[in-house]
């Protein structure tokens, strides 16, 4: 099995970055896999500092097969960081992990990333693979597929990624023409479509909400774990936008995700229940935390992304 090479966007979280980092080199492929740290410059001078310090920091990491660290010399912002990043290295490579610095992984995160990529890269049906689920009270099966795509913690291929467009309207448009805005809500129970009407309008700078409009469009499918290999710790009043709370949090999962017990290519009727009911068990004012799922920074100054 080829691993796929990880790529890390850090920016001004120091101690982030280091949870990252050190969950990450307890996975047991770590140390056969390359790692990329693309870092963005600061934004104004309040972060100079901090962005500093995890530079420095990132220069002392070991663990890894081989690290490439890519230090950014202006802010580029997340959106564009990540954007050109992903292109970059999955054109390249073929196929790619996807880490920020607020993502603590399983040890077994890599493996299923990994076995996945493998096992359907020629399956044009499914663009990606997704480490991080809600914390569903439910049983899920024990790995699922649900329309879209998403955002921490995920794998392509350079097929996938071929399907990213970046032209918010366009996406719009077509959701609307083709009658999908209450499916892409998830039947109505989170608004991402006003998420993706806020990106157009300048009022976020998200480039996940296109990355799941682009594969919901595509009628292309994501696979999840059915146990979670992600938790973010962003969720912590790190950021301005971004007030301490735990709604979000999960336990990572002990053991790994057995890929055997997948039957079939189609989305899971149970697992989208579950989100469903999940998004829509959340007061409006929670809600505003998911928000972090597909606009973890915005673009008026979330201070650890932009």
């Amino acid at each position: 099995m080829t691993l796929a090479p990880i790529v890390l966007f850090v920016y001004n979280r120091p101690w982030h970055t280091r949870q990252t980092i050190e969950a990450l080199k307890k996975n047991e492929l770590a140390s056969e896999s390359e790692l990329f740290i693309f870092s963005d410059g600061p934004k104004d001078e309040n972060v100079v500092t901090k962005v500093k310090q995890v530079r420095d920091y990132i220069k002392t990491i070991d663990g890894f097969k081989k690290i490439n660290i890519i230090e950014r010399e202006k802010n580029w912002g997340l959106a564009n960081n990540v954007i050109d990043g992903v292109t970059r290295i999955v054109n390249k490579y073929g196929t790619i992990i996807v880490l920020e610095d607020d993502l603590v992984t399983s040890p077994y995160f890599l493996r299923f990333m990994n076995e996945a990529l493998t096992l359907f890269a020629e399956d044009e049906r499914v663009i990606s693979i997704h480490g991080y689920i809600y914390p569903v009270n439910e049983g899920l099966p024990e790995a699922f597929f649900l329309p879209g795509a998403d955002c921490w913690g995920w794998a392509t291929w350079q097929r996938g990624w071929a399907e990213f467009n970046p032209d918010g309207g366009a996406l719009l448009k077509e959701l609307k023409l083709r009658k999908l805005i209450r499916a892409f809500d998830f039947n109505g129970t989170y608004p991402y479509s006003k998420m993706l009407q806020g990106q157009i309008e300048g009022k976020n700078d998200s480039w996940a909400i296109l990355w799941y409009a682009s594969a919901f469009l595509a009628n292309k499918l994501t696979l999840y774990p059915g146990r979670s290999l992600i938790q973010n710790i962003g969720n912590d009043s790190s950021g301005r936008h971004c007030g301490a709370n735990n709604t979000l949090d999960v336990q990572l999962s002990a053991s790994p995700i057995d890929l055997k017990h997948i039957k079939q290519v189609v989305p899971s009727k149970e697992g989208l229940a579950a989100f469903e009911r999940f998004l829509r068990m959340q007061h409006k004012s929670v809600l505003s935390r998911v928000w972090h799922r597909f606009m973890p920074f915005l673009k008026e100054g979330f201070e650890s992304g932009l």
